[in-house]
């Protein structure tokens, strides 16, 4: 058993460290005060290749597992870009995933290379207002018409959808009263953005301004059949493809805002002076920080298991999930004792922390509830009844 990080890792690591120096705190700072997408951050990142790290070679992308993705996301968090900086890459790193497992070899060669370099951005369109996580409820509706299809229904909390100009969307394509089961009838697009039958409005949050987030309405968007990635009917299969390299993208990229928040509570408490002392000689401070360290370290280990796994073509649900959970309450758990630490001045948007709290915070709600988390591990890994 080895815990050291390979040569290739660490070369990794590096050059996107390198990459994140030119986008030192302040940038990302203005980012949440004014908003704006990222361009140029997301720009230096596929400039440098990185955006196809885990994206077969053959089209462009390096060819890396989830292991080094994550490594990766984790170093750009941990930068101070937070999770805005990793919202900016997200979908590049995995979202296409599907089309690499399922798509033709015509939709690789016209799809990847362009969301490699950088050229195309892309939205991932599942969630709805009135289904939450239920996704096998989705009422968006695909109606086939020829070689093409017209696409009706709502979409909530889609990420970049005002600088996309794709999308891959999750439909249905069969009544859910006409299916032989709950899981098939729904179909997976992969198609352009029309914003003449595609109205998108953003939605004021709490954190990751920088990265908006959105309802979307399609009226009567056409997507042509060469569009849709494998058969019809299976795309919830297809999309469940993604769902555990994305459990571990996440909790990488919320150990590394964490551990963000961590050093610069560090930091604060050595130099911070009251009664002619370092707050940090004080126990009462001392320990929170140790503590939160520890806890960073733990769900370290478990998306890393979670990521090996996956990368060797082994099971990871219960891992992956356990992962996620695990950085959510940890992640979170360190941005708010790195606000305690500075006190006052942890309230304050000049120290930082306070941004790395509330990005943190996503984590605990998305892309799956920690709630829901404890529900599948003890149903599927301690074999107790379905709850739901």
């Amino acid at each position: 058993m080895n815990f050291a990080l390979t040569e290739e890792q660490r070369a990794c690591r590096a050059a996107i460290e390198r990459i994140c120096q030119d986008f030192p705190l302040d940038y990302w700072l203005e980012k949440d005060r004014h908003g704006g997408f990222p361009h140029d951050f997301h720009k230096a990142v596929a400039d440098a290749g990185w955006l196809g790290i885990a994206m077969p070679q053959e089209y462009g992308g390096a060819g890396l597992g989830i292991a080094e993705a994550a490594l990766m996301m984790e170093t750009v968090c941990a930068s101070g870009a937070g999770l805005a900086g990793a919202s900016t890459l997200h979908f590049n790193i995995f979202g296409l995933h599907p089309v690499v497992v399922f798509g033709s070899e015509a939709q690789k060669r016209r799809w990847l290379p362009r969301s490699i370099a950088g050229a195309d951005k892309a939205c991932f369109a599942v969630t709805e207002p009135n289904t939450g996580l239920n996704t096998l409820k989705l009422k968006t509706m695909a109606v086939r018409h020829g070689d093409r299809y017209v696409v009706h229904g709502q979409k909530v909390w889609i990420s970049t959808a005002q600088v996309a100009n794709k999308m891959l969307l999750l439909a249905r394509t069969t009544p859910a009263d006409q299916v032989a089961k709950p899981s098939l009838g729904l179909s997976l697009f992969y198609t352009d953005l029309d914003r003449s039958r595609v109205e998108v409005r953003e939605i004021e949050k709490m954190g990751r301004k920088a990265v908006d987030s959105n309802q979307v309405f399609i009226d009567g968007l056409e997507i042509p059949e060469e569009d849709r990635i494998g058969e019809e009917g299976r795309g919830f299969e297809y999309i469940l493809h993604g769902i555990n390299p994305e459990r571990i993208l996440v909790a990488a990229e919320t150990i590394g805002t964490g551990r963000a928040a961590l050093a610069r509570a560090a930091a604060y408490a050595g130099e911070r002076m009251v009664f002619d002392r370092p707050i940090g000689k004080n126990q009462a401070i001392q320990h929170p920080l140790a503590q939160r360290w520890i806890e960073l370290e733990s769900a370290t280990l478990l998306y890393q298991k979670a990521a090996w796994l996956y990368d060797q073509g082994l099971p990871c649900a219960a891992e992956a999930n356990a992962a996620k959970y695990a950085a959510g309450e940890y992640g979170f758990a360190a941005c708010e004792t790195a606000v305690l630490t500075h006190g006052g001045m942890g309230y304050a948007k000049e120290y930082h922390v306070e941004r790395f709290f509330r990005e943190t915070m996503i984590s605990r709600l998305a892309p799956v509830s920690s709630q829901m988390i404890l529900c599948f591990i003890a149903e599927k890994v301690l074999g107790l009844p379905r709850s739901y």
